[in-house]
């Protein structure tokens, strides 16, 4: 029993060292390709020397544990031979089990595609990084611009008692002044702009910021389908 735990323990960190250094040429001096090689191989040269060592176990009983092992080299090569895949798979399950979490993958032509899946409440939400703070906003293409809330606009350095609520605006709570502001930097995941035309609401009229035109408008495609909105810079 101890030798499958030494087994299991050196295919386990072996699996480890190359999913977390996938994106690196040489993993200890070796390719990463040679390096995952040497981790499914090491195993069997142990296994096979396990039995070698165990002259008391069965012929049938060394069939079965090298059939059990063929199986879990076997799974672990699929693993990491379709990890890129995987990845993907786990992001987009996370994506739709957090709320706001974008999913960013790679189009068939090469460039960068933000996915976001609608909440229970019907809306989009997305976790946006406005000047290096990151602010829950609902996705609202009926907005002209990007409208933050007084808390937000505090979180990410604009000071609300500086500002001139020259503009009127329809909110869900009515008719309010909103203030108009210039954001140096708003990003979505790989879809970074700068200089953006937002707004600030007035105290205690926008419960939740807005993604608004002002960012929405520069991006090369937006399609919104029945569960998922996709981005595309």
């Amino acid at each position: 029993m101890s030798r499958m735990v030494v087994l299991l323990a050196v295919l386990g960190i072996g699996l480890a060292v190359l999913l977390f250094n996938h994106d690196n040429a040489r993993i200890m001096g070796m390719r990463t390709d040679d390096f995952g090689r040497v981790a499914y191989l090491l195993p069997i040269a142990l296994m096979l020397a396990a039995g070698i060592w165990s002259r008391r176990i069965s012929a049938g009983e060394t069939l079965r544990n090298i059939m059990i092992w063929l199986v879990l080299i076997l799974g672990l090569a699929t693993v990491y031979l379709y990890r890129q895949e995987a990845s993907g798979v786990g992001n987009r399950l996370l994506a739709g089990l957090v709320p706001g979490r974008a999913v960013v993958v790679t189009t068939s032509e090469g460039g960068k595609e933000v996915i976001l899946h609608k909440l229970l409440n019907g809306h989009f939400e997305a976790e946006v990084m406005v000047n290096g703070q990151s602010i829950p906003m609902l996705v609202d293409t009926g907005a002209s611009m990007i409208a933050l809330s007084r808390e937000d606009a505090e979180r990410v350095g604009i000071i609300p008692e500086n500002l001139t609520y020259s503009m009127s605006v329809m909110t869900a709570n009515g008719r309010a002044s909103a203030a108009p502001v210039t954001l140096a930097e708003v990003s979505i995941g790989p879809i970074v702009r700068n200089n953006v035309v937002a707004s600030v609401a007035e105290d205690g009229k926008l419960d939740q910021s807005l993604l608004g035109m002002s960012f929405l408008e520069t991006l090369g495609s937006l399609q919104m389908q029945t569960d998922e909105l996709r981005m595309r810079d």
